[in-house]
């Protein structure tokens, strides 16, 4: 097919995002604006806050400090510097107002939450909770901070909910640390389940409505977060390694000797749930384990097998009410991966990850403030594929089998993705040319900080010497 020919295609196409939806999308920030605005104190700051959402927005090659000052047309980074370090305005009270934002758009009873962490690389010993530690984002030990995150997902969509920064032992008993990096007193050393059971309690008292909670290894291991979690009672599905120890009756046994002796009618084929190619199908068994003192709810556990490789097996420990069928736990189980792609598209859509700050208030007001841009994003995202799906302009995953009518699959399009609707707001709405006395300005700024900078540098390399 020819270049023109293939353009008189496309332009015939009934496309369903036009300038004027986009602008739609874009009247959705005042929304953010009227439901964070009451937490800053001062308009300056209230203002501040908006253009710094909107710099997240944006699709500027690093989404620090100085670049989001010059993309909101700032002569200088000092007033965002302000907004994340001296401001008056509380992340929490932010976070809050996330939370609800979250549960009004994409709330639904069969919801499940995630608990997982990421790494944030860094250089140096300043930053609060920096320290060489292992992180999957390296997928070894580096230099780093991390972040016990929570995300919520549901049929309308997934985005990050609430975080936490991890303080590894070695700053939790340096209060002198603590206070230089501006960790408040008293602070005591929680592991990452503990962090998770914190953001796990303060999400369900505020009423997100949740079947499931979802987490690795590193969550289900831990029995006092489980056991916590049955107290409420709240359904979960927590994956553990195969060297776990769990009850049958008296006996207590290992998790994979205990899978490894199945008959093998005792595996089930089921789908794990839709992915980007299709249903996720895996050989899926259920063994019965001691019942929890609580009535009308049992305790499983449950083993995951790949089809192309049958060594490959997944264990998870499964809380739930008696009559749950395996197929809603095989859902609940394949939906960890979830927040894995929540915290990629949030460090590569809005800069989750691109921060310059050191101090742990700060670290706390720029990850707040990212995952609220996220989550106007799969809002976003959410209520566009709403529309297009009642006009029947976009294609479902089953859409995409064999048997669909090629004709049909031809006239249609691809549901909307959370960084398509990322460069449709950027490119229609959000975009702006600054003046060359802008850009000359901040060229100005940034030489003069850089010759700064290079002055520091040498004479503390000189009096090193003469030392």
């Amino acid at each position: 097919m020819g270049q023109d020919q293939f353009t008189r295609r496309v332009v015939a196409l009934p496309l369903p995002v036009v300038e004027a939806e986009v602008a739609r999308w874009v009247a959705d920030l005042p929304e953010v604006a009227a439901q964070i605005g009451p937490r800053f104190a001062r308009a300056e700051s209230r203002q501040r806050a908006m253009a710094y959402l909107q710099g997240l927005l944006s699709p500027i090659e690093r989404k620090n400090g100085w670049q989001l000052a010059e993309q909101a047309g700032e002569r200088h980074p000092d007033n965002f510097q302000h907004l994340l370090n001296r401001a008056t305005w509380s992340p929490d009270a932010v976070r809050d107002d996330l939370r609800a934002y979250v549960v009004q758009h994409l709330g639904d009873p069969q919801g499940i939450l995630i608990v997982d962490e990421t790494g944030f690389l860094k250089k140096g010993t300043k930053s609060a909770g920096v320290a060489r530690q292992y992180t999957g984002t390296a997928g070894k030990i580096e230099n780093c901070q991390i972040g016990v995150l929570l995300a919520y997902a549901s049929a309308k969509g997934r985005t990050l909910l609430d975080r936490e920064l991890y303080l590894p032992k070695e700053w939790t008993a340096d209060s002198t640390r603590c206070r230089e990096a501006g960790i408040p007193d008293p602070i005591e050393f929680r592991t990452k389940p503990q962090l998770a059971r914190v953001m796990l309690e303060r999400t369900l008292e505020a009423g997100v409505p949740a079947q499931w909670v979802a987490g690795d290894e590193v969550y289900g291991h831990d029995c006092k977060l489980r056991l916590w979690l049955e107290s409420r009672p709240q359904a979960y599905v927590l994956a553990v390694p195969g060297n776990e120890s769990v009850w049958q009756g008296i006996v207590q046994r290992r998790v994979k000797p205990l899978v490894d002796r199945l008959a093998p009618g005792a595996w089930h084929r089921l789908s794990a749930g839709d992915g980007t190619k299709g249903p996720r199908w895996y050989d899926w068994a259920l063994v019965s384990l001691n019942s929890p003192l609580r009535p009308g709810w049992q305790r499983w556990l449950l083993a995951r097998r790949s089809l192309e490789t049958p060594t490959e097996v997944a264990y998870y420990l499964v809380f739930a009410p008696g009559t749950t069928p395996l197929q809603e736990m095989g859902r609940a189980a394949g939906s960890r991966w979830k927040i894995e792609e929540c915290i990629e598209a949030a460090k590569g859509e809005v800069g989750l990850d691109e921060y310059e700050v050191r101090l742990w208030l700060a670290w706390y007001r720029h990850i707040t403030l990212a995952m609220f841009a996220q989550a106007f994003l799969t809002v976003v995202r959410a209520q566009a594929q709403l529309e297009a799906c009642e006009t029947g302009k976009t294609l479902t995953p089953t859409d995409l089998l064999p048997s669909a009518a090629m004709a049909a699959a031809a006239q249609a399009l691809l549901p909307l993705t959370v960084p398509e609707v990322h460069r449709l707001l950027w490119q229609f709405a959000l975009k702006r040319e600054p003046s060359s006395l802008h850009v000359l300005a901040w060229s100005y700024w940034r030489r003069r900080h850089q010759a700064k900078a290079k002055y520091y540098h040498y004479r503390r390399r000189l009096k090193s010497l003469a030392a």
